[in-house]
């Protein structure tokens, strides 16, 4: 059985984006039980990387994919896709938006950038699970899967600076979206020091989705989300290997 997705409402501040106009290009998700819902952050990445001219003649790799829609939007663009995701669920998800789509897109189960070929992409994108989560360890199982990331919401992301660098192209790019939660000047940091030139290209505000909302009393507890706050700062991190 498979579920449409729910549209996102998010809105970019400071920039005359309308999340309206990613969402159509999306045309209808759909997904397994499971698979994470393209949401604020997935039409955001969406949107930079229109604006970064991804198209024609360009390989581009969509790291943990789920139900592909950002794999689906760069093949629309006219690049060369091949997508990756450790949930099979996610795999099988995002094959099937592909045909929908008629739109060629390679989808691969596996373990982030493990045992891609050194240099082989120009562009490699990624809105990975990033949500702080109470337990150190990434979940197995179950929807949680596709957003916990251990305590500060960095194991996958950490992950991702170490092994991005080796697959870029010379000239090649990586976009990255996650919460300002997980500390984008770690991610800046650790993606200048494998060599690459790092900044935070865009950030957005949005209210707290479902997850956020019901993990709000730990967040607060552990300090990451000050009383009162009630909105969470979605950033995408740009890296460019010379």
């Amino acid at each position: 059985m498979v579920e449409p997705v729910p549209r996102a409402t998010s809105r970019e501040n400071g920039t005359p984006h309308d999340p309206a106009v990613e969402i159509a290009a999306a045309g209808r998700i759909w997904r397994l039980p499971g698979v994470y819902a393209p949401q604020a952050d997935s039409y955001f990445l969406s949107a930079v990387m229109r604006r970064e001219g991804i198209g024609p003649g360009l390989d581009v790799l969509d790291v943990c994919t789920g139900s592909g829609v950002l794999a689906l939007g760069a093949a629309r663009l006219g690049a060369r896709v091949t997508a990756v995701d450790v949930s099979r669920r996610a795999v099988l998800s995002a094959r099937l938006n592909a045909l929908a789509a008629r739109v060629p897109v390679t989808v691969l189960r596996g373990d982030l950038l493990t045992g891609m070929s050194p240099g082989s992409f120009d562009v490699v994108v990624s809105n990975p699970p990033y949500v702080p989560a109470p337990d150190t360890q990434l979940p197995r199982r179950g929807a949680c899967r596709a957003w916990d990331a251990g305590r500060d919401g960095r194991i996958l992301l950490d992950r991702i600076c170490e092994q991005a660098p080796a697959v870029l192209r010379s000239g090649g790019r990586l976009l990255m979206v996650h919460s300002a939660l997980c500390d984008p000047d770690e991610t800046v940091r650790r993606l200048t020091q494998a060599g690459l030139a790092a900044e935070v290209r865009d950030r957005l505000s949005i209210p707290f989705g479902p997850v956020m909302a019901e993990r709000i009393r730990w967040l607060r507890e552990n300090g990451m989300v000050p009383a009162g706050i009630t909105t969470e700062e979605l950033v995408v991190v740009r890296a460019r290997r010379d």
